[in-house]
């Protein structure tokens, strides 16, 4: 029997949440607060409509989520229904296992882990994942999503990431200048493949990120040590070797926050960069890692959307947007043999991406909950980054140096004498707590430097780690 039941909400057709979603959300709080309760009827999709003025289709559609969800039954001539078996959250967060607690994954012998940059998994959009995914599946042609798709990707998902890239980081890219991999390790490997062949130079940052060198080499490049210091790469020591007489086809950079120093290349060093690149013919591969969490004015935009810039490739992840768990990377370029290329290279191992997982994603950006979790995020890493930076003040002052980043996940640490970083970790060890040893950055001697992460860590993880290095340096 239809009870006597005022639905109250203001709808805000300005917020990010889409409509049906703002309304499929009020219905769950009430039947969280027990204003309805199992069994209870609800109005039809037309009296409903009218009642919040708006389309009866928008309405229907908050009311398939909810059914979808399980909160929701409907009875053929009857009407719908509060259903009898509510969903239980802590079931729900129990049986997640994205949404385990990255102590899980420490090695038994620490409790403690400073990573090198990851995000903090427990902030994640998982539920509004996890409804995008079933939404997806009751879609009337779901049958069509089983079949094969374009090795480049989702083509409505590369839209959006076109659009992305075009609005808030300057390019100009179109769907066929992007290709869509399982993680930015896979785009950094088939440009690889791609670009070089054996005895083929690659100039590289020092310190910089081994797993891009590692792919560079299995395709049969040779490593080439660039120093990066307050400015970021040293341009004089790119000049010196391509003047050197060495086949170089390629630089590696992370320019807007240099991993793992986390410095800024300079506006400078960017044009001479770029000038290099147009009189030599070699390519830029720009690794643009954490763009999305900035907490300055805005990010400095990419090397790849001056367009001066002829030879480019443009690598990003969405992983650490969603949830490291969900490897999302893209490339982009503006060589179409090279898009071509590796979609064949993507065949030999992968005949295509995880199409349902793109739409899925696509479908969150939709509604603007990416960029609502962005903001989220982004204010939640500022918090961490404030509070790491007045520990790093208060104990290790006197002891290192080190500048606070205005995005990122993570601080670099410089020591004001030399250490012995083995003995570093082993102290740390005998107390639970792992880092990442410097030489894991570095090409030939080892640097004085450490990259520690805070996104994952809690406050008084981020206290205990923090005051255990000092007293071991």
């Amino acid at each position: 029997m239809l009870r006597d039941w005022k639905f109250e909400i203001q709808l805000d057709e300005k917020s990010d949440k889409a409509i049906y979603l703002q309304i499929a959300d009020a219905i769950i709080k009430d039947i969280h607060s027990g204003r309805l309760k199992p069994g209870d009827a609800l109005p039809g999709s037309r009296n409903l409509a009218q009642l919040l003025k708006v389309n009866r289709n928008t309405v229907v559609e908050a009311l398939n989520v909810l059914i979808i969800e399980g909160w929701l039954i409907p009875k053929e001539r009857q009407g719908t229904f509060i259903a009898d078996t509510l969903p239980d959250f802590k079931e729900v967060k129990a049986s997640n296992p994205i949404n385990v607690s990255t102590k899980n994954t420490i090695n038994k012998h620490y409790h403690l882990q400073f990573d090198d940059g990851s995000p903090d998994s427990k902030i994640a959009p998982i539920t509004e994942l996890a409804r995008a995914y079933r939404q997806i599946f009751n879609q009337k042609a779901r049958w069509q999503m089983m079949g094969y798709s374009n090795e480049l990707g989702d083509f409505e998902f590369r839209k959006s990431i076109v659009q992305m890239l075009n609005h808030q980081r300057g390019m100009q890219v179109n769907e066929q200048n992007i290709y869509i991999t399982r993680g930015s390790q896979m785009a950094m490997y088939l440009t690889a493949q791609y670009l070089f062949t054996k005895n083929d130079y690659v100039i590289i940052e020092n310190p910089g990120y081994k797993p891009a060198w590692s792919a560079f080499e299995s395709a049969g490049a040779k490593l080439l040590p660039a120093n990066v210091d307050k400015d970021g790469l040293v341009i004089d020591e790119v000049i010196y070797y391509l003047k050197s007489g060495k086949k170089i086809k390629a630089i590696y950079v992370t320019p807007h926050r240099q991993y793992p120093t986390t410095v800024t290349l300079s506006l400078k060093r960017r044009l001479e960069l770029i000038q290099l690149s147009n009189e030599y013919g070699f390519t830029i591969i720009e690794d643009d890692y954490d763009n999305e969490f900035h907490f300055g004015y805005r990010p400095v935009l990419p090397l790849s959307s001056f367009t001066e810039l002829k030879n480019y490739v443009y690598i990003g992840t969405m992983s650490k947007v969603v949830a490291p768990a969900l490897r999302i990377g893209y490339l982009a370029s503006n060589d179409d043999a090279l898009i071509e290329k590796v979609g064949s290279l993507r065949k030999i191992i992968d005949v295509q991406g995880d199409s349902i997982m793109e739409q899925a994603v696509l479908q969150l950006i939709k509604d603007g909950i990416i960029k609502r979790h962005i903001k989220k995020a982004t204010n939640h890493y500022k918090a961490k980054r404030d509070f790491m930076a007045a520990l790093l003040n208060e104990h290790m002052n006197n002891k290192a140096t080190y500048t606070i980043p205005e995005g990122g996940l993570a601080f670099w640490v410089v020591p004001n004498e030399q250490i012995d970083w083995s003995l570093v970790s082993k102290k740390l060890k005998d107390k639970g707590i792992k880092i990442i040893m410097p030489d894991s950055f570095s090409f030939g001697k080892t640097i004085n430097g450490i990259r520690l992460s805070y996104g994952s860590l809690s406050e008084k993880e981020l206290e205990e780690g923090i005051i255990a290095l000092a007293e071991a340096l």
